[in-house]
């Protein structure tokens, strides 16, 4: 016959079994949610509530349990793309040659960029410009450190600011994006057009 302490640590178990469903189902369902919102903006950039939530396959009341309203979705969305991107980013070797380094960072940074594209600018369009630029602050600073790294050993070109730098790359990265929608150029030959344009405005003469 069980004691008093295994009756009651048995029902503690019994109950505890039914939150832990729960939660698990919760992580489901918004982990539904965060991948289709993606799927549904490329779609529709004006996409509700209710077309990301059919998009999910849940219930409009599912997606507001998880998020609060529509800019909340944006937010969230966003800061789970760049998570992931964060993750092959930082595998990317930056040490050795400072251009071989950052064609290599373009290359993946364009690949990612493909992905996360449709809720960027969406984001641009409804968050504060503040909250993007706190998202893309790792990010930012790794290409910022190999473009002060560059120039100390002179690769990269010491009269360009780094901020300059960086601004450019990423309105070259913007453009590229916007000839690929356009049909202008293929998506396979963006990387090495990025790379063609940077490399040599930034290279240092002696090393042209």
């Amino acid at each position: 016959m069980p004691n008093a302490k295994g009756t009651t640590a048995a029902a503690a178990r019994h109950k505890s079994a039914p939150a832990v469903n729960q939660r698990a189902d919760a992580q489901r369902s918004r982990a539904k949610i965060l991948a289709a919102t993606p799927v549904a903006l490329r779609k529709n950039p004006d996409a509700s509530v209710a077309d990301i939530a059919a998009e999910a396959g849940v219930g409009r009341m599912t997606l507001y349990g998880h998020f609060a309203n529509r800019e909340a979705l944006i937010d969230a969305t966003l800061t789970d793309s760049l998570e992931q991107a964060e993750g092959v980013l930082g595998g990317v070797p930056l040490d050795g040659d400072p251009a071989a380094a950052l064609e290599a960072l373009i290359t993946s940074s364009w690949t990612l960029l493909e992905r996360v594209r449709s809720v960027l600018v969406v984001a641009q369009r409804e968050l504060p410009a503040a909250r993007i630029r706190e998202m893309h602050e790792v990010a930012e600073g790794r290409m910022q450190g190999l473009f002060e790294r560059g120039q100390r050993e002179g690769f990269f070109r010491a009269d360009l600011p780094v901020s300059w730098m960086l601004a450019v790359t990423h309105l070259a990265m913007d453009a590229a994006a916007e000839e690929v929608t356009a049909g202008r150029i293929a998506r396979k030959d963006a990387a090495e057009l990025i790379i063609g344009t940077l490399l040599p405005a930034f290279s240092a003469t002696k090393r042209r």
